[in-house]
């Protein structure tokens, strides 16, 4: 079942690896949320009354909003939309605004899941990363979300900071387990152009990232992550059994989801659409009734080469038999011969007709999707 995401895109203050869309000013933050309200309207057809299953504001910084912000918009999406079988309503957060008021307040809502942009529970760390929050801050605000009553969390974790050695790496992931963090994501720090990191590192005011202590970290959250109990079940993502996002599952699953606020990303199964990443644009065109997204029209190629690349992160793998009915057993054929130098490698498994990645594969997913793309 598909999912509504809403890109909430305000921050404090802009970290400085981060090339997400966002604005540090709020001063048009009234007039986006009637956009907001009115693209939700507009597009209430997009998913043709399939029942939604998840709801995800993202950003930016969806935790400045407040609580009577939240639910304005949950209502409408609840008047407008089938909403019978909601299953996950994630709000992502920034530690510091969880204060015990800004808890007990998300209560009053519909939010049953939170994704606490930790990224590390060491101040040079979040220093190096302009984050607005501090190691205490972190710490606090898991735990007060829990005695919030909020048991449904996910955090963040950034590994591969130049000041991150293995055993502060470990420090996190230690902390992560006693927190009881039914679910984390961890991602490699990388330098995107256009970033101030990438600023700094090229006018040398900055350490670069080492590659080598990245996959270093990454072969250490594997096997720490299988020492606890959590499974692997995305590149990026580890969950006790039974506590995988399900928002983000249905994007890997290939289903159909439907994407609001600017830079928003929308796809209903057959088209890829994705909205002007210009917030003063976006208000102006949508209370304008002009277009605010562009749009593309997928091939059968395109769809299963899409496929390929997404399954392959997950544990569930590249399903064989599903290609060749969906598609053509041609092309399933070509996928499983092209994946034999892989399976010499060890960087792929075959279980039954099931190609999965194994941990030394995982470390170039990427380029092996890339490698039996068809066409």
């Amino acid at each position: 079942m598909p999912g509504i995401y809403l890109h909430i895109p305000f921050c404090k203050q802009a970290c400085t690896y981060c090339n997400f869309h966002f604005s540090t000013s709020l001063r048009l933050k009234e007039d986006m949320l009637k956009a907001i309200h009115k693209e939700l309207l507009s597009q209430k057809d997009y998913l043709q009354g399939q029942a939604i299953e998840t709801i995800y504001f993202g950003g930016g910084t969806p935790s400045l909003l407040s609580a009577d912000e939240i639910n304005r918009i949950t209502e409408l999406i609840f008047e407008n939309y089938t909403v019978s079988a909601l299953k996950e309503f994630t709000l992502e957060a920034n530690p510091d605004d969880l204060s015990p008021a800004y808890l007990k307040s998300l209560r009053s809502t519909q939010v049953n899941r939170l994704s606490i942009g930790v990224q590390s529970f060491h101040e040079n760390d979040l220093q190096y990363m302009h984050r607005a929050h501090n190691a205490q801050e972190a710490d606090y605000a898991i735990k007060a979300a829990q005695d919030a009553g909020f048991t449904n969390l996910t955090i963040d974790l950034i590994y591969g900071t130049p000041g991150l050695g293995d055993a502060g790496w470990k420090q996190n992931l230690d902390k992560t387990a006693s927190l009881q963090i039914p679910h984390f994501s961890a991602y490699a720090l990388t330098v995107e152009e256009g970033t101030p990191l990438h600023h700094s590192i090229s006018k040398k005011k900055t350490k670069p990232v080492n590659a080598a202590q990245a996959a270093s970290q990454f072969e250490i959250l594997m096997d720490y992550a299988a020492s606890i109990g959590y499974e692997h079940y995305e590149i990026s993502n580890f969950a006790k059994p039974g506590s995988y996002a399900i928002h983000n599952t249905n994007y890997w699953r290939g289903l159909p989801y439907l994407g609001i606020g600017p830079s928003a990303h929308s796809f209903n199964g057959n088209t890829r659409r994705w909205n002007i990443s210009n917030n003063a644009l976006y208000i102006k065109n949508i209370f304008e009734n002009i277009p605010v997204h562009e749009e593309e029209q997928l091939t059968r190629i395109q769809h299963l080469n899409e496929y390929i690349m997404t399954s392959l992160r997950t544990m569930w793998g590249c399903d064989l038999d599903k290609i060749s009915k969906e598609w053509d057993e041609d092309y399933a054929k070509t996928i499983e011969k092209s994946s034999h130098n892989f399976r010499e490698r060890n960087w792929l498994m075959q279980k039954d007709r099931k190609l999965i990645l194994t941990n030394a594969g995982k470390l170039f997913a990427d380029k092996i999707a890339a490698e039996m793309f068809i066409g």
